[in-house]
């Protein structure tokens, strides 16, 4: 594809976007309220790099970036 460079900033925001919401969803998933919160903001901070790897990979193998 021959996409122009704001459409593909605006695809890598998404991409961010849609990684912060799934790193807040497993933080949230994760925290039990007796315990610590580091536990869980390391958990949330793992899943969204786990995320944004896999969505930036998915986006470049389509040839979208």
């Amino acid at each position: 594809m021959n996409l122009s460079l704001g459409v593909k900033v605006l695809v890598v925001v998404i991409c961010i976007l849609v990684s912060v919401i799934a790193g807040i969803v497993a933080g949230l998933l994760k925290h039990t309220p007796p315990g610590p919160k580091a536990p869980a903001i390391l958990f949330g901070g793992g899943a969204f790099g786990g995320t944004l790897t896999l969505c930036l990979l998915v986006m470049t193998s389509l040839g979208v970036l």
